[in-house]
């Protein structure tokens, strides 16, 4: 049977999910790591859920993309890095600015 895919095409698949799937687990490690060193009161300074809700989250996000295996684009794999990057992107920069003392308030 003919193929026009190279012989190595299937390695390169299997080491670019496995470097996917690192690269989600290391954005929800950081995210859950950076959300559990913040203060719990920080969080309701700015309007957003309480620091267990979203290391509830983020920690559920973590197990089910390692228990799961379905790799890095799987739906709990992709929800995992949604609700990471929600953190980092929206959360994150309205701690900073509170501990900073920079705050729309």
């Amino acid at each position: 049977m003919a193929s026009s895919a190279p012989i190595f095409y299937d390695d390169v698949l299997v080491y670019l999910g496995l470097l996917l799937l690192i690269l989600s687990l290391v954005v929800q490690a950081v995210a859950l790591i950076h959300c559990l060193t913040q203060r719990g009161d920080g969080f309701q300074a700015i309007g957003t859920l309480p620091k267990g809700a979203w290391a509830a989250i983020l920690a559920v996000c973590i197990v089910l993309t390692l228990l799961l295996g379905s790799g890095a684009t799987g739906i709990f794999s992709l929800i995992g890095i949604a609700a990471a990057l929600i953190y980092l992107l929206d959360v994150r920069p309205g701690l900073k600015d509170l501990s900073d003392g920079k705050g729309f308030w």
